[in-house]
């Protein structure tokens, strides 16, 4: 199944004069604050699904790619759901984020209980089937990696990144675990909360993992407005933008994108607060 990707956006900032000489991993024209919000991006999506009887380690899924081959590999993201749900809670994010130019795996869990510890083994066994043995592997850039999750699939997005220093980038979203303190994360993190969350408060969640990541580490705290812990299970600008951008900064080293995150983004009708360590990369 192929997803039809929407015209690409008309580049109109000073950024537009880079080039992929200048970065190897750039991929898709420069970006514009349309670009970032729009349902697609500039590549056209295949979809691929993995049954959960040919793998092992989770529990199957959906692999989202641009179908095009002419621009060489790409980094690539896994994304897990939170406790009780499924893929399909979070499969919005697959095409979204493969047509601005990643592999995106949403993936099942072995069972709908599993505890954040085992999501982020789950994840990183998600990881090495994209890079190892899927039908996609070639498309994949195996040393530029990342991964998301929801709720407790958030809070094993925090625990892959803790196994795996090597990992390009994390976002939780809405995440939830019992480990409030991340002081060994190496891997640049967007932590998402929402404001009315009130099974994964941020009080005490999404704020203490914040908090508690490095200082010296490339990290930032995004507080949605008017949200709450299931938020990011239907299709959303404010995560999708901000996840793009942190993703194609980190993944990619796409520095065409720190416009959208330093300066600091401000308060908004969708944004209640945004925390975060500018410039990125120094």
């Amino acid at each position: 199944m192929a997803f039809l990707a929407a015209p690409a956006a008309t580049a109109s900032t000073p950024s537009a004069t880079s080039t992929a000489a200048d970065n190897p991993y750039e991929r898709g024209p420069a970006p514009t604050v349309a670009s970032i919000e729009a349902v697609r991006g500039s590549y056209a999506v295949s979809q691929s699904s993995v049954s959960a009887l040919s793998v092992t380690g989770f529990g199957g899924g959906t692999i989202y790619y641009p179908t095009s081959t002419s621009d060489g590999t790409f980094g690539a993201v896994v994304i897990a759901p939170g406790f009780t749900a499924y893929e399909s809670s979070i499969s919005w994010l697959g095409p979204r984020l493969a047509s601005q130019g990643f592999v995106v795996f949403t993936i099942d869990t072995l069972t709908t209980l599993d505890q954040p510890d085992s999501r982020g083994r789950q994840l990183l066994s998600a990881l090495d089937y994209l890079t190892q043995r899927s039908s996609v592997r070639n498309r994949v850039d195996a040393s530029r990696l990342g991964v998301m999750g929801h709720s407790m699939g958030g809070g094993g997005a925090l625990e892959a990144a803790k196994s795996r220093p090597s990992l390009k980038a994390t976002i939780p979203l809405t995440a939830w675990n019992t480990d409030k303190t991340w002081p060994e994360i190496n891997t640049p993190a967007l932590i998402v909360g929402a404001d009315g969350d009130t099974i994964a408060p941020v009080a005490t969640h999404s704020e203490p993992f914040y908090e508690t990541l490095p200082a010296s580490l490339d990290k930032a705290y995004l507080e949605l407005n008017g949200a709450t812990h299931f938020t990011p299970n239907s299709s959303n600008t404010t995560i999708a933008k901000y996840s793009i951008s942190w993703l194609k900064r980190f993944i990619d080293d796409d520095t065409r994108y720190e416009q959208f995150l330093c300066p600091l983004p401000r308060p908004s009708l969708t944004i209640e607060e945004y925390r975060g360590t500018c410039p990125l990369g120094s």
